[in-house]
Formats: structure tokens, sequence, C-alpha cells
């Protein structure tokens, strides 16, 4: 009887019409538990966490050692330090008042910063990457942040740091800042290349070249979404193609690549500013870009 149980549990059922009393063998495969392999926040997370502060918390402290950081008097009005540098923290915008405007680099720029980084929950519809990091998956966001922050943000702070001295002049690590370096640079606008000398043909010539890049560049960026492989591991967009850009809408599709353009825009006007000696592109009496 125990025999019999035993059989008909570990045994297949068999098939219909198979003949009464023959032996049929069926292979049973390992039925598996489902559940992914996962660790503790504690204490394997934050043992390396800790781990990694301690190792920073090191070096920030062996390198203010070397720094000469001495406390000076109080900030006197009559005199003005030269360099005079914000603080590190701001060294960025002061940067990119070099290539800019200062009323497009202190006010719309960093308001376009703001703005974006408050959008980035509504406008990422990638659920992938939710509680765990992968690059393949979410490509396109972790390039994006990285190109922002990283090429863009922190390199204008390493720059205004190390590189800028008197007088804003570039210097090389390690090469004496002569206050009375003087550096001759003939900055000439893009429409006055061009042979404009009203402002109003200036206005409309920049304006023009300025709203060319952003309906070419919104073409591109359209093309190159809906050619997207769906099956492609390594794609950008993960399911992309016309799926993705119906998922994702006009409104996001429109306001992620105008946000794209800008943030090229930055690192196209500094190419043109240092190969070029190109100071605006678009001239006008209220703002210049």
């Amino acid at each position: 009887m125990a025999a019999a149980a035993g059989g008909a549990a570990g045994a297949a059922r068999a098939p219909r019409g198979a003949a009464a009393g023959k032996r049929i063998e069926v292979p049973i495969k390992k039925a598996g538990s489902g559940i992914e392999e996962k660790l503790h926040t504690w204490p394997f997370l934050v043992r390396n966490e800790f781990l990694v502060a301690i190792v920073v918390t090191v070096l920030l402290t062996v390198w203010s050692l070397t720094i000469n950081a001495p406390l000076e008097e109080p900030s006197n009005p009559t005199r003005t330090p030269n360099p005079s540098k914000a603080p590190w923290y701001f060294l960025g915008l002061q940067e990119m008042l070099v290539f800019f405007d200062p009323w497009y680099a202190g006010v719309v720029l960093p308001s376009f910063i703001i703005v974006g980084l408050m959008l980035v929950p509504y406008l990422d519809i990638n659920p992938k990457g939710n509680g765990y990091y992968t690059f393949r998956e979410r490509m396109f966001e972790v390039l994006t942040f990285f190109i922002g922050f990283h090429v863009l943000w922190v390199s204008f702070i390493i720059i205004g740091t190390f590189f800028r001295g008197p007088g804003w002049n570039w210097f090389w690590p390690g090469q004496y800042w002569d206050p009375h370096m003087v550096e001759a640079l003939t900055n000439v606008d893009l429409p006055y290349m061009f042979g404009f000398r009203d402002y109003t043909l200036s206005a409309l010539f920049g304006l023009s070249l300025i709203g060319g890049y952003f309906v070419v560049g919104m073409a591109v960026f359209y093309w190159w979404v809906r050619r997207r492989p769906a099956n492609d591991p390594w794609s950008a967009f993960p399911g992309g193609g016309p799926e993705l850009l119906e998922k994702w809408g006009p409104v996001r599709f429109g306001i992620t690549g105008f946000l794209l353009l800008a943030m090229a825009g930055v690192f196209i006007k500094m190419v043109m500013r240092h190969a070029l000696n190109i100071k605006y592109i678009m001239v006008t009496p209220w703002i210049n870009i």
C-alpha cells in the first residue's frame, strides 16, 4: 500500500490512451524557488558604505593639510582681491560667465537646471533599475546625468578652482600667477562675422540660428529614438521605436529634447568661444546668447 502510494506520488500521471500496465518514464524537472538571490542592507551594504566614507574622509583630511587656506581679514570694500572667486559650489556659474551673458548664465541656465531636475521623475518612463543598479537597462539616463553633472558642471568647478588665476586668465597647474599678465583676445559676435551691423538684423539672424538648431535637433532626436530596435539589449532606449514614442507622449518627448539640446548648446558655445573666439550668437539690447 505504501509502495503504491509512493509510486503514485513520484511518478507522473500516465497520458490518455496509454496501455494499461505499461510503464511510462517521464523526467521530472526540479522546481525552482522563483526567489532571486538577495542581500540584507545591514550589514552588507551599510558596512561597505561606511568603509568608503572613512576612506574619503581620510583623503579629504590629508588633502586639506597640504592646501594653504588661512583665515583672512574681514572683507574690505575698497580692495578687491585678484582673482575674486566665488565659493567652490558657485564656481560653475562664475565660469559660465565667460561664455554667456550674465543674465543668461546667472538666471536662465540655473532655472533650466533646477526645473529639469524637478521634471526628471515625470519625464522618465523607464521602470527598470528601481531598487538595483543597472547600466544596460538605463544607459540613456546614466549617460545623460554623467555628461550633465560630471562633464559639464564638475569640470566648470575644476577649471575655476585650478586653472583660473588673476584677471580670470587661464593658468596651467604649477604656472606662476602673474597679476600683470595680459592676454589679447578679439572676441567677435557671430552676426558681425556675417556682415550684420544692425541690432534688429543681428537679433533676427541669431534667433533664426538658435531656432534652427532646436528644430533640426528635435528632428534628429525624434529620428534617433524612432529607429531604436526594441529587442536590442544595448539600446539607449529599451523597447524603443514607435511604441516608446507613443508611451512617452509628445509633451514629455518635447521637454526632454529641449533640455538635452540646451545642455548640448552649452558645450557647443564653449567650443565656439575657445576655438573661434565667438562671443555671442544672438545679440540684442536685452539679452545675449
